[in-house]
């Protein structure tokens, strides 16, 4: 072997040693860019989850209160209106005051403090319920105020007060040690609405409107991008007008969502007069946000789908129409659904377009219908984000943890039907 072949052969090895150690490096950089993706995933979920797990507790205070017929006003024959108005906090007071014996003006008002005002309205619902109970003791488990709440998660176990008095650390350490102090599930916390007080502050109202909308926004944008993609991709004549109408759509794809949401405002509030802050200007402005994820996704789909399928079809007589809709639609249509649901993902977690719509608003009441005022989770979410009791903080991270678990149950319903749906050819 001449020394030039040696010469040769020595950098081909070099070569291929530099090149080994370039793919080594390369897939160590793809593994350390997972590998920190991941963590950060760990340490962004499980910080929510360590806030927000706490959202799914309430404490509350068992205690035997006699419903008293004369200082409520009331009896077993009174009317519904009557049973709704008696003095239900003023016996919850009288309670108080007896058992706990405060010493002044001062101590009365931060032990009435200590117990929330939702407090009187479960005695009222429990008597509106049974007007029997009148006169007779019964046992409640009495909402405490956020303060209380927030205490006896995060502060009693390491000897802090928090943003109690010490009298009323005393009284809460009293009703703890004789077990009447306690945590359980947060019912309400999936019952109620929205509330200026924490201890009261759920997300049914949220949950809702957030159902609500998106049906709006599926019912509109998925046969309307069905339909626009079918049309562009086998009707529509390839001319100038059809590649402006094409890049137009792509470019829409990536504009800003606060640009959809200023777009509502001005057309479907200011010109057709749609009320604000109701499920369906919030579909119909996320409707216009998800057309162009769903027309562009539909139209690789129907691509996708092999020619041989279209000209076996047309050899067997098929129209033009019966080609599209017997033949390709349904094996396209798997590929739909996933640009649809990464559009609705897309669409339950938007704020931005929704503010501008007015959904933003403080809502109480549970919508039951498109146009009844209504929020969503996310704004639900960023509301709470923006309050300073610590209590809210909790709530927020709780409401993030559902609008999770409502993402991942929408994606699994919707690749469990997409799944269904597929066809092997």
């Amino acid at each position: 072997m001449t020394d030039q072949s040696l010469s040769t052969r020595v950098k081909v090895e070099r070569s291929m040693a530099r090149r080994r150690r370039a793919e080594t490096r390369f897939r160590l950089y793809g593994m350390a860019s997972i590998l920190f993706g991941l963590l950060c995933l760990v340490v962004l979920f499980g910080n929510i989850l360590s806030k927000g797990l706490s959202a799914f507790e309430q404490t509350v205070l068992t205690t035997d209160i006699y419903l008293d017929k004369d200082f409520l006003g009331l009896s077993r024959q009174s009317p519904e209106s009557e049973l709704l108005n008696g003095d239900y906090e003023g016996l919850i007071k009288e309670y108080l005051k007896e058992s706990m014996q405060p010493s002044g003006r001062s101590e009365r008002r931060d032990l009435y403090s200590m117990v929330s005002v939702g407090a009187h309205w479960q005695l009222q619902q429990l008597v509106v319920n049974n007007p029997n109970l009148l006169g007779d003791t019964v046992t409640v488990e009495l909402i405490m105020d956020d303060e209380i709440d927030q205490w006896l998660k995060h502060d009693h176990e390491k000897g802090r007060h928090g943003r109690l008095s010490e009298k009323q650390t005393e009284w809460a350490q009293q009703w703890l040690d004789e077990g009447r102090l306690k945590t359980r599930f947060n019912v309400s916390f999936f019952t109620n609405g929205d509330s200026r007080e924490p201890e009261l502050a759920g997300v049914h109202g949220a949950i809702m409107g957030t159902f609500l909308t998106l049906l709006v926004t599926f019912a509109l944008s998925f046969p309307i991008g069905v339909a626009a993609a079918i049309y562009l991709e086998e009707f529509a004549p390839k001319n100038r007008i059809t590649e402006i109408v094409e890049i137009n759509i792509n470019n829409l794809a990536a504009v800003p969502s606060i640009t959809f949401g200023l777009l509502g405002l001005a057309i479907f509030i200011n010109i057709f007069g749609v009320a604000r802050s109701t499920p369906l200007i919030g579909g119909l402005v996320l409707t216009l946000m998800t057309l162009p994820t769903i027309i562009i996704s539909g139209r690789a789909a129907i691509k996708a789908v092999p020619p041989s399928i279209r000209e076996a079809a047309l050899g067997l007589g098929a129209s033009r129409m019966q080609v599209v809709f017997h033949h390709v639609l349904p094996l396209a249509l798997p590929g739909m659904l996933t640009g649809t649901i990464i559009g609705m993902a897309q669409a339950l977690g938007e704020t931005a377009p929704l503010l501008m719509i007015g959904m933003i608003a403080f809502v109480v009441d549970v919508p039951g219908f498109i146009n009844d005022p209504a929020t969503v989770l996310p704004v639900q979410i960023f509301l709470w984000s923006d309050s300073p009791e610590q209590a809210f903080t909790e709530r927020t991270s709780g409401a993030i943890i559902v609008l999770l678990a409502f993402l991942v149950v929408m994606n699994t319903a919707a690749v469990m039907l997409r799944r269904r749906l597929e066809r092997r050819w």
